[in-house]
């Protein structure tokens, strides 16, 4: 009886032990704008925003939550109830990423904010809420605008005829209102304009187009006359800048860093990946040069034949669960 008493305990702390260390996802709420929203994939829409991207850099004991939304600043954002939903979702030891700036420097009354006065202001609210609900708030500043004006020439457009040498910022004052709100409040704070500002300057004038909404007429069906877009980003550029995000939060943020994964591709049915399908990631690794490729496969059924050419290097798959490949 003894025996059967001391057996029926450990087994029950053996399973105390298990549920104590069992954990729900960590979720990451985005706040922000157009460079950081999800888009549409109707009619082939190549637009990402990098935050739609950032779930492929993360192993899945994180969730990333994105509520970033087209041409909102901090304070339609607010006033359109869409920050009382974040809020009311928040769980103690989630994340809030917190990206404005593009549409505050707008002059609409709905949108426009001071960096220095109400910008901070807006911050320093979600800062306070987010931990209010025993959440962890992370500061960004806007992704650079890709803006190489004619020499000579200060007036700032979307696109000019003859592309200058020197990339002129656009942003002002409203790319330190972050840093100054995260240095004041202890907040972890991530300069992402200086990043993509050195991406886009590493690449040059012309190759630093292929990261932003550089339209050819007649090539896509959701663009057919093509356009110039030096503000947002495309599936490469969304791919490279959520990147150069979740190599900064393994510095900024260590406790997120062990959940930090780098894949040379990632396939996804809802597009936050490179590719649609697990056979194109397979032809893009044939002649790159690396002896191993890593394709994460995220959640979806990929009704494909999966062939592997001759020459191909060898293929790491990893299948996040939910992903299955027919």
């Amino acid at each position: 009886m003894k025996l059967k008493v001391s057996f029926a305990l450990c087994a029950l702390l053996l399973l105390s032990a298990f549920i104590v260390e069992r954990k729900d996802p960590i979720t990451i709420f985005m706040i922000g704008d157009s460079t950081m929203a999800n888009k549409s994939l109707k009619n082939g829409n190549i637009e990402r925003g990098w935050g739609q991207m950032l779930p492929g850099y993360f192993t899945e004991e994180v969730v990333v939550d994105n509520h970033a939304m087209n041409g909102r600043s901090s304070l339609s954002f607010i006033n359109e109830g869409r920050w009382d939903v974040v809020l009311s979702k928040i769980h103690k030891g989630d994340y809030v990423f917190i990206q404005f700036g593009h549409n505050d420097e707008k002059p609409r009354a709905t949108l426009h904010t001071e960096p220095g006065s109400t910008f901070d202001d807006n911050l320093r609210r979600f800062v306070n809420e987010t931990r209010a609900k025993g959440g962890n708030p992370v500061l960004f500043n806007s992704i650079v605008r890709r803006n190489f004006p004619p020499e000579g020439v200060t007036e700032i457009k979307g696109s000019y005829e003859k592309e200058g040498p020197a990339l002129v910022d656009t942003h002002g004052e409203y790319l330190e209102s972050p840093r100054r709100v995260a240095k004041e409040m202890n907040v972890p704070f991530i300069d992402l304009n200086k990043l993509t500002h050195d991406l886009v300057i590493g690449m040059g004038v012309e190759n630093s187009r292929k990261l932003f909404m550089w339209i050819p007429a007649g090539q896509y069906e959701f663009c057919p006359k093509g356009k110039i877009d030096n503000t947002h980003l495309n599936i490469y550029g969304g791919r490279i800048v959520a990147g150069l995000a979740a190599d900064a939060l393994i510095e900024e943020v260590p406790a997120l860093a062990k959940y930090v994964r780098r894949y040379d591709y990632v396939v996804a049915k809802d597009g936050s990946g490179d590719f649609f399908t697990v056979q194109e990631a397979v032809n893009a690794a044939v002649g790159g040069g690396k002896k191993t490729i890593s394709i994460l496969v995220r959640p979806g059924v990929y009704e494909e034949h999966v062939s592997m050419p001759k020459s191909s290097p060898r293929i790491e798959l990893v299948k996040q669960t939910g992903a299955e490949i027919w």
